[in-house]
């Protein structure tokens, strides 16, 4: 069966949530109060309703508690974002994440029970910041305010030599969690692997101990 998703709010980053989770083959009710946008998405959601999401009966009638996810995508109307996320919880939805506009707006989501909460401009952000700093990071995701997990290209450093050798995990503190070399992905890479110049590592960790781990083993 196919997951069943519910976007409220088709902004930039709902409807571009809307557009992935439908390509993907998901179950996907799209809602917002913009007739346009409604229209838009009609034919790449499932199901595209213009409707208030504040309106705890609306949000009964069209079925919300059955979704397995609901997505909370409102744009800069913080009081109806929260609204919204007090009313799904309350109707005992499964998942409730949450777009945040600023820290305020996290804390108050955090104690009114969603379940998860993103800033995609601030991570956003991060990610380019990352990326702008050092020529080897591709790619940068935050798992919390001290760890993330980091896509990073192997240095001449690193030719040749086995994760055993670099011992990662005690000089840095950090796990290799996976290899990308061309179309070929290594899952939980043994100790005796080997590690070509140009092979795209996975690495997560503290940022500190990235940092370090950049800073001596990069080029």
């Amino acid at each position: 069966m196919r997951k069943q998703f519910a976007v409220i709010g088709l902004g930039r980053f709902g409807g571009s949530i809307c557009r992935a989770l439908s390509r993907q083959g998901m179950e996907v009710l799209a809602i917002d109060k913009d007739e346009e946008r409604i229209n838009e998405y009609s034919s790449i959601a499932t199901h595209a309703v213009i409707a208030d999401s504040t309106d705890e009966t609306v949000l009964k009638n069209l079925g919300i508690r059955n979704f397995e996810h609901v997505i909370v995508a409102i744009g800069d109307n913080i009081q109806a974002s929260i609204l919204t996320t007090l009313i799904l919880e309350e109707l005992g939805v499964q998942k409730i994440t949450v777009k945040a506009q600023n820290d305020y707006h996290e804390k108050v989501l955090k104690k009114i029970g969603a379940d998860q909460i993103v800033h995609p401009e601030r991570d956003m952000g991060e990610r380019i910041a990352h990326n702008m700093v050092s020529n080897s990071v591709l790619d940068y995701l935050e798992l919390s305010d001290e760890h993330s997990i980091v896509e990073l290209i192997a240095s001449a450093k690193m030719n040749g030599k086995t994760l055993i050798e670099l011992d990662v995990r005690a000089n840095y503190g950090a796990n290799i969690v996976a290899i990308k070399r061309g179309e070929e992905v290594i899952v939980s890479p043994q100790a005796n692997q080997q590690i070509n110049k140009g092979d795209i590592l996975i690495i997560i960790g503290a940022d500190k101990d990235i940092t370090r781990f950049e800073k001596q083993l990069l080029d």
